[in-house]
């Protein structure tokens, strides 16, 4: 039975921190060609294997990915405890598939969880429903599989139970072994693997039991987050997570009502660390979508890829701190905020907390700044959010021409003071 009060309760930071960083990162990275190559690929698992055997990576250090994180004003986290190919970051008693059986010989998981907790970053577990290592996983039937239609993969004396079996044993020990886990997010349910056929309601109530503060996205069954509270199922998720993509309008439940939700975005075109991939996505960008986001009810959660040294790439590195020099000014029109319930202005966009609007101006306007939706008596002071800088009404005669829109004075320069977003804050009454 779906309680209201005690969603609410357990997603209060959710809607309130809004930025997040993603952190795939496992054995594909010493191939360098992202997250899914063994599956595109085709690669069979013994030629595989010499990744786990290669895998002692120099620069690994939780601390410095934590200083980033928290620098360029992220929240949370989530970590790749185990991705599709079936390798453990974490030292599971049930696979000898782990980061503690490589020549690393470490717990990566417990020492990203202690690294980020130091800094104040809340945690969380990705963990895949997926596995190409497990014997009992379909192989040949499956449709990403790597060896999907080989005939010397046959399926017929696999059993899917035993891997249900090791699957829960797994996210068991996430959730006993490493103290207070803020997220899980489970990915992905596909085909004919959905909802119960991962046995999704011991495993929700399992993790509910103990970890009861956790939130958990909607992927053993995608778009469970977006059912009416009467619909809800025990495994229905806590929110939605559209993957690469910011909804036009935000995202609602079945009665119209605003529903929680994150979107997952990469720097470049990959989760994974691809070491050809350059279309990197400019600080600037990533800026406004995470306004937008935010405008729309929503989080971003901006997706990291370390190297096969554990180094996170110097572009990444580059835009979090260009990000961290915007947020460290503009933070207060993220967290705490939503939608404005206003149209979205020509100029850019709003966010809104309490009685505070905060416009987020991205295009350069000829003359004033007009705040269209508020009334100027309501308005109890105008200013730069960075500087704080007064920002006075425009009283100018060709201003009258804008009757009963209240038009913003920024000032002589026709260039915005930031270039990404510049942020006006209006106080009203």
């Amino acid at each position: 039975m779906f309680d209201a009060k005690t969603y609410e309760k357990r997603m209060e930071w959710f809607n309130r921190d809004r930025f997040g960083m993603f952190i795939h990162w496992g054995l594909y990275a010493i191939p360098a060609r992202g997250e899914w190559v063994r599956s595109k690929e085709r690669i069979s698992l013994s030629d595989y294997q010499k990744y786990f055997g290669a895998f002692n990576p120099s620069r690994f250090d939780p601390a410095e990915w934590a200083k980033l994180a928290k620098e360029a004003g992220m929240k949370y986290a989530v970590l790749t405890a185990k991705h599709h190919d079936g390798f453990c970051l974490f030292d599971s008693k049930y696979t000898d598939y782990k980061s503690t059986n490589t020549p690393m010989g470490r717990d990566i998981v417990r020492e990203y969880i202690d690294a980020f907790r130091a800094e104040g970053i809340r945690t969380g577990l990705y963990y895949s429903l997926l596995d190409w290592r497990h014997p009992d996983y379909p192989h040949f039937t499956d449709n990403i599989h790597p060896m999907r239609g080989n005939p010397e993969h046959k399926d017929e004396d696999r059993s899917f139970g035993n891997y249900l079996e090791y699957m829960h044993n797994q996210v068991k020990e996430l959730c006993t072994d490493y103290g207070k886990i803020d997220l899980m997010w489970f990915d992905f349910s596909y085909d004919h693997l959905t909802g119960e056929a991962w046995r999704a309601s011991d495993l929700m109530r399992m993790v509910r039991r103990l970890q009861p503060d956790i939130i958990i996205d909607d992927r053993l069954e995608y778009g469970s987050a977006l059912y009416a509270p009467e619909r809800k199922t025990v495994y229905s998720g806590d929110y939605a997570s559209p993957e690469q993509v910011i909804p036009p309008n935000g995202l609602r439940d079945e009665n119209g009502r605003p529903a929680a939700w994150e979107a997952c975005v990469t720097m470049n075109n990959n989760w994974g660390y691809n070491s050809t991939d350059n279309y990197w996505k400019p600080a600037d960008m990533l800026i406004r979508k995470l306004v937008e986001c935010v405008s729309k009810g929503g989080n971003m959660l901006l997706n990291v890829g370390p190297d096969a040294n554990g180094a996170i790439p110097e572009a990444s590195v580059q835009i979090l701190r260009d990000i961290s020099r915007w947020m460290s000014k503009n933070g207060e029109s993220i967290y705490g905020c939503g939608p404005s319930g206003m149209d979205k202005p020509e100029f850019g966009r709003i966010t809104k907390r309490g009685n505070t609007l905060y416009y987020h101006v991205t295009e350069n306007t000829v003359g004033p700044l007009p705040l269209i939706g508020i009334d100027i008596q309501n308005i109890k002071s105008i200013s730069f959010l960075d500087s704080g800088a007064e920002i006075l009404t425009a009283s100018e005669w060709y201003t009258k021409q804008a009757e009963g829109v209240v038009m913003a004075d920024l000032g002589p320069d026709p260039v915005l003071p930031d270039r990404a977003d510049t942020v006006v804050k209006v106080e009203l009454i």
